[in-house]
C-alpha cells in the first residue's frame, strides 16, 4: 500500500506551521506569520478559518507540492474535551466541539477543521489529530482549586512536552516511562507541566488564567483585583477574556507580541522590557520549582522547550533560579512538526489504531 505524504498543520496564536513529510523525511517546511494587525478584524478564533486555509493551499501550491500526493492530513488537536493521550481520527462530533470551542477558543482548534476540510476536498485523504493542548493526565489532587466552583483543568502544550520529553529520554538511551522530568514549554502561551513516568500528573493552565504570564496572555492575576475589573461596568466578558488571553503579558505591558523585538529592546538597555522580561523568566523559575515539590524533589531534567527558549538572557535567568534542582537542556524551538508527522506515519503503518473521538 502506497503511504502518500503526510501534511501536518500547527496554528499556533501568531502564525501557522506546514510541512510536508514522506515517511519520515521533511521535504517542506514554512512557517506562516500573521501580525496582530491581520488578525484584529476576527472576532472569533473559528473565524480565521477560511484566512488560514487559503495561506496553506497557496503556500503548498507555490512550493510545488501537488494536493494528490497528500493522503494523511494532521493537524494540532484543539480545545476539545479531555482526552487521553494518542491519535484520532477528525469526525463529526470533534468538529462540532471545535468550532463551538467547547472547552474554549485556541488557534489549536483550527488544525482538525483545517485539516479535515483539506481531507474532504481531496477525497481519499484521512484527517487526524494527535496530543491535543486538552490532555488530560492530572493527579486527582491537583484538580481541586480553593472553591468547589472552580476545578483545575489540564490544558498545555501537550503534543511539544510530549515529544521534547521522549526525545530526552532516548539521548539518555532510557524510557520516557522511567524518568521525571520538568518541562516548560516557552511560546505565545507558556505551560510548565511535572512528568512523573510517563504522565503529565500537574501542569498550568496555560490558556485562560495560571502561570506564568507570557507575550500574548496575562496567566494568573490576582483574583480580587480581577473581580473588581470585571463588575466595574468598563469592560464586557469578551474584553475581559482578550484581556486573558491575546492582549495580556508583552502586548499589554509592552504594546507587542514579539519577544524577540521585548528581547532586542532588553539587550539594547530599555529598562522597561528588562524589567517585563525579567518579570516572565522569574515567574517561569517558580513554576518550574512548584513542579520539583510536585515530584517530591525527584527530578531527572528540566527542559526548556519552545521559540523562547532561544533568549540565551532568559534562559540564563531561569537557570540561575532553578539550576540546584536538576540538570537543565535547553531544547529551543519545537518539534511539533515531526511528531504530528510520526502520529499519521504510525497509523499509516499499523503501529498504532486511532482512537475514536465521542
Amino acid at each position: 500500500m502506497e503511504e502518500g505524504r503526510i501534511l501536518a498543520i500547527n496554528p499556533g496564536s501568531t502564525s501557522t506551521k506546514i510541512a510536508v513529510f514522506e515517511g519520515t523525511k521533511n521535504i517542506f517546511l514554512k512557517t506562516l506569520r500573521h501580525s496582530t494587525e491581520e488578525l484584529q478584524d476576527f472576532k472569533k478564533i473559528t473565524d480565521q478559518f477560511q484566512f488560514r486555509k487559503n495561506i496553506i493551499l497557496q503556500e503548498l501550491e507555490q512550493a510545488g507540492i501537488d494536493l494528490k500526493s497528500l493522503k494523511t492530513i494532521v493537524g494540532r488537536g484543539g480545545l476539545v474535551k479531555p482526552i487521553p493521550s494518542g491519535v484520532y481520527e477528525v469526525n463529526e462530533r470533534m468538529i462540532e466541539d471545535l468550532q463551538i470551542g467547547i472547552l474554549g477558543e485556541h488557534a489549536s482548534n483550527l488544525g482538525g477543521l483545517i485539516a479535515n476540510d483539506i481531507a474532504k476536498t481531496l477525497g481519499d485523504a484521512r484527517a487526524f489529530i494527535a496530543d491535543p493542548v486538552v490532555v488530560d493526565e492530572l493527579q486527582d489532587v491537583a484538580r481541586v482549586s480553593g472553591h468547589p466552583l472552580f476545578e483545575r483543568l489540564s490544558i498545555f502544550h501537550a503534543l511539544n512536552q510530549k515529544a521534547v520529553a521522549r526525545a530526552y529520554a532516548k539521548s539518555l538511551n532510557r524510557r520516557y516511562e522511567d524518568l521525571n522530568l520538568i518541562v516548560a514549554h516557552l511560546g505565545g502561551g507558556i505551560s510548565v507541566g511535572a512528568h512523573y513516568q510517563g504522565k503529565v500528573i500537574d501542569v498550568n493552565n496555560a490558556l485562560d488564567g495560571e502561570g506564568p504570564f507570557s507575550p500574548e496572555r496575562s496567566g494568573t492575576l490576582p483574583a480580587g483585583a480581577l473581580a473588581k475589573l470585571c463588575f466595574s461596568g468598563e469592560y464586557s466578558l469578551d474584553q475581559i477574556k482578550k484581556l486573558i488571553t491575546g492582549q495580556g503579558g508583552f502586548v499589554a505591558h509592552l504594546g507587542t507580541n514579539s519577544a524577540y523585538d521585548v528581547e532586542i529592546a532588553a539587550k539594547n538597555g530599555d529598562a522597561k522590557a528588562i524589567l517585563i522580561q525579567d518579570a516572565m523568566s522569574y515567574q517561569v523559575a517558580k513554576s518550574i520549582g512548584g513542579m520539583s515539590v510536585v515530584l517530591k524533589g525527584k527530578v531527572d531534567g528540566i527542559i526548556l522547550t519552545g521559540g523562547i527558549a532561544y533568549n540565551p538572557d532568559l534562559v540564563s535567568y531561569v537557570k540561575k533560579m532553578v539550576g540546584h534542582i536538576a540538570p537543565i537542556i535547553v531544547h529551543p524551538g519545537e518539534d511539533e512538526m515531526e511528531a504530528l508527522a510520526l502520529n499519521g506515519l504510525m497509523v499509516i503503518r499499523g503501529e498504532t489504531e486511532p482512537l475514536i473521538y465521542t
